[in-house]
């Protein structure tokens, strides 16, 4: 007897929620049309449904993504470095508490145990015998998520240890896998056991997945903006896989919402305004923002970022400021709407040699100008560098451009080997942008805390 098996899979929403009605709608419409022939249809979100950028997410710290994934009847997810590592360790800890899922993770651990709301996997029995065993990663976070009080561990180590325990006694494996494109293809390459990894983090797009060797890759892009769709045939008699197939399904292209879903979502919105509404300060005039020169509300954070974290300078860039904030209360869903990023406060040592390179480089147009994407960063563009203890002298030449001819740290003329803290953000630890930062061998992150914590705290000591 052939037995084909459908699976739907979402990844990296971000609690993008405008597709999500239509998400909803189409997956319980295809579900009751599996279930009514009698064929056995699977659910599974590969992590970072939930973002902080929404205030859905802010207000609940999650607790409302796991709603949404309990009334769409999801079978089982992995979870993502933004549930895993923007939310402090009792919100993580909380997020899951009423899940009608399997949350499913082999390598984060909480003093030597799994935690209590999660598992490594999960193994389905199906009415014609066949099991198959579900298993979940999530990205190598080592230093963060040990800043928050969590264990991670290798994620290729913890695989080896559950293909080891499981392949003998299941038919087929499905990796739930928030590790990125070229982790994904490397387990392809070791783990010939693993018929289908369900991918996420990178953002990618297989429209008709990938084979490598005996694996299926599959990834549904980000956002919503598609559905994984992927299917097994097996025969239960011999017991083997005959076929893998995937293909993805274009949610602009889909008509019908569930009027549910957007109820729901409604009210979710309106009970976070609720929640955001607490007054934090009272603003005697606007503190405008300019993404291109020094202003108020910028100069204030750079301020704010150096008492924070202790350091003799501060580095921001004006950009992660999407508006002003006007004169009379300040609240909580005010400093979420201007300052959205997952991204954290960090205090790094730099010699002077170095810390010229970065301030060299930051002040170049093509520079303030750069489009930023990913690293945590919710905003538009880089915008200015602001500094607070750093003072510059610059002058226009015959090209037009302005260039610096010296730079003062603190009054004093900046000394190439001399070392400097730093308060800056974690988003230039990564990436491409200051290699000198994110080389830095002295880093410090402070977590759970945002950016926007950081504003609240100073507004609050400056404008109670």
């Amino acid at each position: 007897m052939i037995e084909t098996i459908h699976i739907y899979h979402t990844n990296d929403l971000h609690s993008h929620f405008e597709k999500w009605p239509k998400i909803t709608e189409y997956i319980s419409k295809r579900r009751n049309f599996h279930q009514k022939h009698n064929e056995k249809v699977f659910l599974f979100d590969i992590g970072d449904h939930m973002d902080r950028f929404h205030p859905i997410s802010e207000a609940f710290d999650g607790i409302k993504n796991v709603e949404l994934l309990n009334h769409l009847g999801y079978d089982a997810v992995t979870i993502g470095n933004n549930e895993g590592i923007t939310l402090p360790f009792d919100g993580l800890n909380a997020m899951y508490d009423n899940a009608t899922f399997h949350v499913l993770i082999a390598n984060l651990f909480d003093n030597g145990n799994y935690p209590s709301w999660a598992k490594p996997y999960h193994i389905y029995t199906l009415e014609s015998g066949i099991k198959i065993a579900v298993v979940g990663l999530t990205v190598y976070y080592h230093i963060f998520y040990k800043l928050l009080g969590w264990e991670i561990k290798d994620p290729i180590d913890a695989l080896k240890h559950i293909t080891q325990k499981v392949r003998q006694e299941v038919d087929a494996i499905i990796l739930l896998s928030h590790l990125g494109i070229n982790e994904d293809e490397s387990i392809a390459e070791q783990f010939p056991e693993i018929d289908i990894i369900l991918g996420g983090h990178t953002h990618h797009l297989f429209p008709s997945g990938k084979h490598i060797n005996h694996t299926l890759l599959c990834c549904a892009g980000k956002y919503g903006d598609y559905i994984g769709y992927a299917t097994l045939k097996i025969d239960t008699r011999k017991r083997a896989i005959l076929q893998k197939t995937a293909t993805v399904i274009n949610t602009d292209q889909l008509v019908e919402e569930s009027e549910f879903a957007k109820s729901l979502l409604a009210g979710y919105f309106k009970e976070s305004e609720q929640i955001l509404g607490e007054v934090v300060a009272y603003l005697p005039e606007t503190l405008s923002i300019d993404w291109f020169n020094d202003s108020p509300l910028s100069t204030l954070l750079a301020d704010a970022l150096r008492e924070w974290c202790d350091c003799e300078i501060s580095m921001v860039n004006a950009g992660v400021l999407l508006g002003a904030l006007k004169e009379g209360p300040v609240t909580l869903f005010d400093l979420h709407n201007i300052c959205p990023h997952p991204i954290n406060p960090c205090r790094v040592e730099l010699e002077g040699d170095e810390l010229k390179e970065i301030i060299l480089q930051a002040q170049t147009e093509k520079m303030e100008q750069l489009e930023i994407k990913g690293l945590g960063f919710r905003g538009k563009i880089m915008g200015k560098m602001i500094y607070n203890g750093i003072d510059m002298e610059t002058t226009t030449l015959s090209d037009g451009l302005r260039h610096v001819t010296k730079i003062l740290i603190n009054g004093e003329p900046i000394d190439p080997k001399r070392k400097y803290t730093v308060a800056t953000i974690d988003m230039f630890t990564f990436g491409r942008m200051f290699p000198e930062i994110r080389d830095a061998k002295e880093k410090k992150f402070f977590m759970p805390e945002m950016l926007r914590d950081v504003l609240r705290e100073k507004l609050q000591k400056e404008f109670s």
